[in-house]
């Protein structure tokens, strides 16, 4: 299966000096921890999405063999990832990966492919909101049919139309970096 790195947000939230794929976390941008831990993983070949309002992290991934850049407008996670799915080298199924999620690694990714299996369903992995709270990162983003899951920026693109939900208890996967606070809290889990 192959990767879309989802890395073309704005990341105004994080109020940092850099784009957010390229905050550090223990010294290394965000963007190379979460490709690290995807190429050791299953994955075959990995895509950065990348848009205008990240154009240092475009110049800086396409500088790097490890990934292809896809470029899309900006609009929006969603809008931006059905525009990759349009490029002629992507073919579903394929995981998506928000470039936040610095402590993402091969064997989390691995897990989420083993789950997956052979299913033409979509699937959105989550973890609960209180294991959120309970780290001290923030909850921007809850399931409308299920408020007390929190999706982790960690998805599989289906050939078929029915989705599902997959529920961890990773904390890898529940430290979305969006704020400095929780670039902190990514910082001493690296340690």
């Amino acid at each position: 299966m192959d990767a879309l790195l989802m890395c073309g947000g704005r990341g105004t939230r994080l109020e940092s000096p850099y784009e957010k794929p390229l905050h550090p976390i223990a010294g290394t941008p965000m963007v190379d921890r979460v490709l690290a831990g995807l190429e050791v993983s299953r994955i075959e070949t990995a895509f950065a999405v990348v848009s205008p309002n990240a154009p240092e992290t475009a110049d800086y991934l396409e500088r790097t063999d490890a990934v292809r850049t896809i470029e899309t407008e900006g609009e929006g996670y969603v809008t931006d990832l059905l525009s990759a799915l349009e490029d002629p080298a992507v073919e579903p199924p394929v995981l998506s990966v928000a470039a936040d999620l610095p402590l993402l690694e091969d064997a989390v990714v691995d897990r989420v492919l083993a789950i997956h299996g052979e299913c033409e369903a979509s699937r959105t992995v989550c973890v609960p909101a209180a294991l959120k709270r309970r780290l001290g990162v923030g909850v921007d983003t809850r399931l409308e049919d299920a408020p007390h899951l929190a999706p982790t920026g960690v998805n599989v693109v289906g050939t078929a139309e029915e989705s599902m939900t997959q529920v961890s208890y990773d904390p890898r996967l529940a430290v979305n970096v969006n704020r400095l606070e929780d670039a902190r809290i990514a910082e001493d889990r690296c340690e």
